[in-house]
């Protein structure tokens, strides 16, 4: 199916902050509209850049702790992490040619 990932509290500084390199952390809940027109969006994100980029969802609903952390007030919300810090984030669904450029951008930056 997707490279995309499932990420918990247990395991998010595990698999998000000491991952080797860039992480793509989409937060979402599952009644939210605009989230459910970003899924798509992920899923070609983490086929196209898989290699360079890990990618996953954390539900904040069930992982409230992790999204009070980084201050996560609105979903979507996709937080761009690299060298174990949250180093950019883009609020809302602002279309998919928008996430693109934010996923470009930060892959292009010294930080990843």
């Amino acid at each position: 199916m997707s490279n995309i990932k499932a990420f918990q509290e247990s395991s998010f500084d595990e698999d998000v902050l000491r991952a080797p390199g860039p992480v793509l952390v989409d937060f979402y809940a599952d009644w939210c509209g605009p989230c459910k027109m970003m899924t798509p969006v992920v899923d070609e994100i983490a086929e196209k850049y898989g290699d360079r980029l890990v990618v996953g969802k954390l539900d904040v609903d069930q992982n409230a702790a992790i999204a009070q952390r980084y201050q996560v007030m609105g979903i979507p919300t996709l937080g761009y992490f690299a060298g174990g810090k949250l180093v950019d984030r883009l609020v809302g669904f602002p279309g998919p040619a928008a996430v693109r450029a934010f996923v470009e951008k930060n892959l292009q930056s010294p930080a990843a």
